[in-house]
């Protein structure tokens, strides 16, 4: 198989943006699902653990999932032809397969912004990478948990729209 072939690159770029969007979710689910629940059992002399090893590196693979996400999904959108019709959310040709994935990629956009742009720098504060105070702190890790939490909401309705897109229309 030709690796250049449009088919295959177009199959490609979609596989790369699931497997990325599995690691994207699949750690913002165990962040809310299983860590930040977890929390309150965990004794305070083990906690460093999770702050200091765990959650550092879960955030590294947790961010740039997001932005590998988000790459591989516009790279996919494009090399099959749809990247305007999603964006503009198929109001341009009005199909409604393009409504759908552009609902998915729009919800999946502001993800990712979220993660890079609010919970990332806060966990940065909570988790004492940044110098911050020490009143500083846990408004952060709140704001951090609040926006994670929001990403969580928004990651249904997305998964709906991609899901549907592929296999209603």
């Amino acid at each position: 198989m030709d690796f250049f072939d449009p088919t295959y690159l177009a199959f490609f770029s979609r596989w790369l943006h699931v497997l990325s969007g599995i690691m994207w979710i699949g750690l913002l689910w165990y962040f809310n699902f299983v860590q930040i629940p977890s929390m309150p059992n965990i004794p305070d002399n083990e906690k460093p653990a999770i702050s200091k090893v765990i959650a550092p590196k879960a955030l590294f693979w947790f961010r740039w999932a997001a932005l590998a996400t988000i790459i591989t999904g516009l790279s996919t959108a494009h090399l099959n032809g749809y990247l305007i019709n999603a964006l503009t959310l198929g109001i341009i040709d009005g199909v409604q397969k393009h409504t759908a994935i552009g609902i998915g990629m729009w919800l999946g956009i502001i993800m990712a912004y979220n993660v890079w742009m609010i919970i990332w720098p806060n966990q940065k504060i909570a988790l004492g990478i940044v110098s911050a105070s020490d009143e500083e702190k846990p408004m952060a890790a709140r704001k951090a948990m609040l926006f994670s939490r929001t990403n969580t909401a928004l990651s249904i309705p997305m998964l709906y729209a991609m899901v549907s897109a592929q296999n209603l229309y």
